[in-house]
């Protein structure tokens, strides 16, 4: 699409219409040729122990992705793909084997090779367009349709409608200016016209904004993740969601190693949270790992019980020297700036800053409260955060080592953070202003093995949840 436009415009700048016709048809030849010079020179071999793919385009190129590296195997389908009946198969093999992609395959094929990719059984790969039995799949969640109202509630995609429009008015605007229709006299009109609009249209305008923002979000949301479905399949969870282009996410379950909720204060009051997948190896975690993009609370925790196991509860609150620290650190950085210019002879800066860190003062004692861990034996969870709350919980066998951090202010408090090491997601999740010897209690129980040698007497027995 890009090229043929590119091809137009510059067929209407050298002759006018009939010529940008002409430009915009061989554009569309020679786009159709080289597609076709594309797919007709790109084959793959799938071996028992990985795949190939060859491109002989212009220049010869072998890819080879061990299928023991292979982390996720993604299958997704636009409009186009799916009238014609093709999918469109990515492979994740992780920061080592990167990626691969095979554009415009069939429906069956795809499934056929997500399924083998993802076995690590070699018999079950079968000739390319065998049909075998497929295992039943097990729904482990499904979004309802009254859920989609949750999207103004998450900040993304209340703005990503103007992120869109804003992208295509600078394309727009862009080409306008290549081609001369924008000048700056136009644009001088355009802002006077603008200037001198009734105080009331511009109010009305603001108010038709401010009452659409939620409508398109809710829009947006609906054609990305319309009918999310989470199944389990073949040792795999994969996640199915979108409209227009449908996408479906496998991931390995034996590489998932925990799983990520996360809010912020209007969906904590709605009680509606997202959730990721920790899983090792995966590439754009973000949106690949997503399980749930906005779900009610218990929704999330059956699912995470079905896909994890039961989420370790209740949580342990933090001592109380950690409810001055969470203030301090959310006061500090307002306190700073106004008392910079208080020195620099600006009053009115200094003044707004103080009314910023009377403000942050309930966001530190929302951030203590929302500080909170627990463990059983299986599993290790904890939570922190208030604008963007987030709480983990990972599998203790997933835990690859332990790292316990004081700064001098936790150490006058008797404060510290331990910070769990786990091969998946953000590599490592801190446990915030823990009393010293709870995190080495905490630390100890879950990996006595590796920490009871270098302990001089028995560490105390954990607290009970009050």
């Amino acid at each position: 699409m890009v090229a043929l436009v590119g091809a137009g415009a510059t067929g209407l700048l050298v002759g006018g219409l009939s010529t940008a016709f002409y430009f915009t048809l061989a554009g569309l030849v020679f786009g159709l040729a080289f597609h076709a010079a594309t797919w007709a020179t790109f084959t793959y071999t799938l071996h028992d122990d990985r795949i190939e793919l060859r491109r002989a385009l212009v220049g010869r190129s072998v890819k080879t992705i061990p299928r023991e590296r292979i982390r996720g195997v993604d299958v997704s389908a636009s409009l186009g793909h799916r009238l014609l009946g093709l999918a469109v198969v990515q492979i994740d093999a992780g920061a080592d084997g990167g990626e691969g992609t095979l554009n415009a395959v069939s429906r069956q094929e795809a499934a056929r090779l997500r399924r083998v990719l993802l076995s690590r059984d070699a018999a079950a790969a079968g000739p390319p367009g065998a049909t075998a039995l497929r295992p039943p799949r097990r729904t482990l969640a499904r979004m309802r349709r009254r859920w989609y109202v949750y999207a103004p509630l998450s900040g993304a995609y209340l703005l990503t409608p103007f992120a869109l429009a804003g992208s295509l008015l600078s394309a727009l605007y862009n080409l306008g200016d290549d081609l001369g229709l924008v000048t700056e006299d136009r644009l001088t009109r355009l802002g006077h016209d603008v200037i001198g609009l009734p105080a009331a249209a511009v109010l009305a305008t603001a108010a038709a904004v401010l009452l659409l923002m939620p409508v398109m979000s809710v829009i947006v949301f609906t054609l990305f993740n319309w009918d999310f479905t989470v199944y389990a399949r073949d040792g795999s969870v994969i996640a199915e969601r979108g409209l227009v282009t449908r996408r479906s996410v496998s991931l390995e379950r034996r590489r998932i190693r925990g799983v990520e909720f996360a809010d912020n204060p209007f969906e904590r009051l709605a009680r509606v949270v997202r959730v990721n997948a920790l899983v090792t190896g995966l590439g754009d975690a973000a949106h690949r790992g997503r399980l749930l993009p906005a779900a009610p609370w218990g929704t999330a925790q059956d699912l995470t019980a079905r896909v994890l196991g039961p989420v370790p509860a209740p949580l342990l609150p933090h001592p109380r020297a950690a409810r001055g620290r969470r203030v301090a650190r959310a006061t500090a950085p307002p306190a700073a700036l106004g008392a910079l210019s208080l020195a620099a002879g600006q009053p009115l800066v200094a003044a707004g800053c103080a009314v910023l860190a009377c403000c942050a003062v309930p966001i530190g004692l929302d951030r203590y409260r929302q500080l909170g861990h627990a463990r059983d034996a299986l599993r290790l969870t904890s939570r922190s955060g208030s604008l963007r709350r987030r709480q983990v919980v990972v599998d203790n066998r997933a835990i690859v080592g332990w790292r316990l951090r004081q700064t001098l202010f936790q150490r006058r408090l008797g404060l510290a953070t331990l910070i769990a090491a786990v091969g998946a997601g953000d590599g490592g999740y801190p446990i915030l202003d823990l009393a010293e010897d709870d995190a080495v209690a905490l630390a100890t129980g879950i990996t006595p093995a590796w920490l009871e040698p270098f302990l001089d007497h028995p560490p105390s027995p954990p607290r009970k949840a009050a």
